[in-house]
């Protein structure tokens, strides 16, 4: 849809520019940012030609990295022949377009990167149609730069039409998709509420893998349900959810789900367009948040993960912390860590060797059979649909009917699930035994 110099390709020169409030961070913080953009390049497929860095008090509003900084790049691209310029950074439309003009090929910034990663990784049904979402999303804004020389109404014999400029119909086709793309998504939103009601009265406790990208979430998944989802040691290796059934110890089973891995500056068309696979972890009753052991900055990045977890609305989600790779630090042995009450914090392992996992099965099975709560209820013969709520949510172990044709019931569910239906209106009014049974 862009008019770009012809003959473009992949070799790129990478820009990153730090900023004051940057610039307090620990050296080791910043030495990171600067890998995981050179990881994020890579994985994308770019041939990186030089790694430009520079310092600036605020971004400039017309080139944002500063006129000077803008023509040593300039020079760098015209002798290195570079084909693509990748800044590090949120660029504004206006911003990209004037870089470009500027230096004669193609410029992105770290969300259009990211973008260009997801749509290379997408596989299933689902994922295209959400890696498609978000770059619609974020092309609406763009479609100025293609279309500058097309800026004008139709006119003349024959040419006579709705009275559009090419970019006003432009706009109007891709919302149009925007909105199929919606309707499609809604339906899929559906088939996966279909299939955790399904869940549901199986009685089948869901866990979900999250976790910063690459800190080991595919490996261990794939050694917990003997599976061979795709791993790769590159950021954003998984990008479709998959769900597979566990059996743990005590009889139990779960359905344990891998998910995308989070990021640092996530775009935000990125967390819209994934809120219905991101729905898995809202759902979940225990998260397993993956942490990559060996990482320098890991603190930062478990920040990252609880960020992208709130603004999808499962922070209060209970999490198991899984420091992973502990195979890559020096005299460390995977181990249980508990609080003075017995309950497991942290599961420290190497989903690569397969050692600590009977510890990890074992934590979530203790967690599960002590967060589940038994208690009797009185429905009355006019609540019927108290009666298929609770076939639908909770185990029924027991029930009966009293002379006045009201259903006395013995249910046992999760504790979370107790605490969400204690929210419900009437709810409390139902039960007649105050006495939980663990």
């Amino acid at each position: 849809m862009f008019e770009r110099p012809v003959g473009t390709g992949e070799r790129a020169l990478l820009v990153h520019i730090e900023f004051p409030q940057a610039a307090q961070a620990k050296k080791t913080q910043q030495n990171e940012a600067q890998s995981e953009f050179y990881d994020l390049v890579m994985s994308a497929g770019a041939e990186p030609l030089s790694f430009i860095k520079g310092k600036r008090h605020k971004a400039e509003a017309k080139y944002f990295i500063g006129t000077g900084k803008a023509q040593e790049i300039k020079e760098a691209v015209q002798t290195l022949d570079a084909d693509l310029v990748i800044v590090n950074h949120q660029l504004s439309p206006s911003q990209e377009r004037n870089l470009e003009a500027l230096f004669e090929c193609r410029v992105i910034d770290r969300t259009g990167l990211i973008l260009d990663i997801f749509a290379q990784r997408a596989r299933s049904h689902e994922g295209k149609l959400q890696v498609e979402l978000a770059q619609l999303s974020h092309m609406t804004t763009r479609l100025v730069r293609g279309w500058t020389h097309l800026e004008r109404q139709k006119g003349g014999i024959g040419l006579r039409g709705p009275g559009e400029t090419q970019l006003e119909t432009d706009r109007r086709l891709l919302n149009v998709r925007i909105k199929q793309l919606n309707k499609r998504l809604d339906k899929v939103r559906k088939q996966r509420e279909q299939s955790r009601r399904s869940r549901q009265r199986a009685e089948l406790p869901t866990v979900s893998l999250v976790g910063y990208t690459n800190a080991g979430k595919s490996t261990l998944f794939n050694q917990l349900t003997k599976s061979s989802v795709y791993v790769a040691d590159q950021l954003f290796a998984t990008l479709d959810p998959t769900l597979r059934r566990v059996e743990l110890p005590k009889n139990l089973s779960m359905v344990l789900a891998d998910t995308v891995g989070f990021i640092s500056d996530l775009p935000h068309d990125l967390v819209e367009a994934f809120h219905a696979t991101l729905l898995e972890t809202r759902e979940a009753d225990l998260l397993l948040h993956v942490i990559d052991a060996h990482a320098e900055n890991r603190n930062k990045h478990i920040a990252e993960v609880n960020s992208v977890l709130k603004h999808v609305g499962a922070q209060e989600t209970p999490q198991l912390l899984v420091y992973n790779k502990v195979d890559l630090l020096a005299g460390q042995k995977p181990r249980i860590e508990k609080d003075n009450s017995g309950n497991i914090l942290r599961v420290w392992l190497s989903a690569m060797d397969n050692d600590g996992l009977d510890m990890l099965l074992e934590g979530i099975a203790d967690y599960f059979s002590k967060e589940r709560v038994q208690k009797r209820l009185k429905i009355p013969a006019h609540a019927g649909q108290w009666r298929a709520m609770l076939f639908d949510h909770v185990d029924i172990l027991e029930e009966q009917y009293n002379d006045m044709g009201d259903w006395l019931v013995s249910i046992e569910m999760t504790k979370r699930k107790f605490d969400k239906l204690m929210k419900t209106n009437g709810f409390s009014d139902l039960i007649i035994d105050e006495n939980s049974v663990d």
